[in-house]
């Protein structure tokens, strides 16, 4: 994803400087020809960090439109102002994007006609426009791919509980049908075994069927163990972590925390899942740390930070957060969110809940 914007970025940036070349040969402005070069090339470069500083591409733009004629630089910056800004900041990149277009008329004719302010304000307003539609849209599809994505997490959870549950309905039953029995064996075998008579082929046959089915009752309880036992996430740690920086999350994991039980492991891993998801959505590519501690009671601290990435502007409704504290909450822990050294942090106390142990 990033990387396709990086193209996107690239090719815009050289549209601009080719533009440029024209401008500058023709030429498209009265200025000296190293004027209007040196406005269109900085202009054109200034794309580059469009979404991380869209105001100062757009303020890029206009000037170098204005200095040389090039329009590429102000119709991408313009746009990038409108689409990537906070809405509170769209009316004032409209205003700058129709100052560069008014400005070039202006130095053109030596004045500016109404007609020229007119048109000027509509072609303006015709980039912003493109720009806030192509902005709604971005954050709607995400907003629709965060539901599907919640909407999956939950069907795969309804079908982890129904698993579980058909588990322990089959293990009651075998408990029911075959652990009675086989003790009932044993329990006879002991029997004939003390009154054998001094039979020593009878002894050692009825003893090696009281061994025999003592030792099948033990695996048979250990079946019905692991049929009663919900599965650990299938996904580790370090496959999420791995997974991000796919994606183009640099993350870093420092796990401290050793061997946890089933029930706990798969707390952590949904705090990390949760928190990764909101980096890669609120801070893409900001660097991230995943580090797990573990203090003397047993307890887990888990922390999720990131660094300030670029503003992605995309809408949350906060589910996932609240869902995750609910899940906390349930287990006797503890959940807290917030910004922290310029980006932002989750941590996250998870109690040590005995029972199976997983990595």
């Amino acid at each position: 994803m990033v990387t396709d914007r990086r193209v996107v970025d690239a090719a815009l940036v050289v549209a601009c400087l080719a533009l440029t070349v024209l401008a500058v040969k023709t030429p498209w402005a009265d200025l000296p020809r190293p004027v209007v070069a040196l406005a269109a090339v900085l202009g054109s470069v200034a794309q580059w960090p469009r979404r991380r500083w869209p105001l100062v591409a757009t303020v890029a733009g206009a000037a170098a439109f204005v200095l040389s004629g090039n329009p590429g630089p102000l119709l991408v910056g313009l746009y990038s102002g409108a689409a990537y800004t906070p809405r509170r900041l769209v009316w004032p990149a409209a205003l700058i994007g129709w100052a560069g277009f008014a400005g070039r008329s202006w130095l053109d004719a030596g004045h500016l006609s109404l007609a020229d302010a007119f048109y000027s304000a509509l072609l303006a307003g015709a980039v912003v426009a493109i720009g806030v539609y192509a902005s709604i849209r971005g954050a709607l599809m995400e907003s629709l791919h965060e539901r599907a994505r919640h909407a999956e997490a939950e069907r795969e959870l309804r079908e982890e509980q129904a698993r579980a549950a058909e588990r322990a309905r089959i293990a009651r039953e075998m408990h029911d049908v075959l652990a009675h029995k086989v003790s009932l064996i044993a329990l006879y075998a002991g029997a004939l075994e003390l009154h054998a008579g001094g039979n020593e082929r009878l002894e050692q046959g009825t003893a090696l069927i009281r061994t025999t089915a003592r030792e099948a009752l033990q695996e048979l309880r250990g079946v019905l163990g692991m049929l009663r036992t919900r599965p650990a996430p299938a996904e580790d740690l370090a496959s999420l972590v791995a997974a991000s920086t796919r994606a183009g999350q640099p993350v870093e994991l420092s796990d401290e925390a050793g061997t946890m039980p089933a029930t706990t492991a798969r707390v952590v891993h949904r705090i990390v899942q949760e928190g990764l998801t909101n980096a890669h959505k609120h801070a893409p590519g900001a660097p991230t740390t995943v580090s797990l501690l573990r203090d003397e009671k047993g307890s887990v601290t888990v922390r999720v930070r990131n660094d300030a990435g670029a503003p992605a502007n995309l809408p949350g409704a906060g589910v996932g957060l609240v869902g995750l504290g609910e899940r906390i909450r349930l287990v006797g822990g503890t959940l807290r969110s917030g910004p922290a050294g310029g980006g932002w942090e989750l941590e996250a106390v998870v109690p040590w809940i005995e029972g199976e142990e997983v990595r």
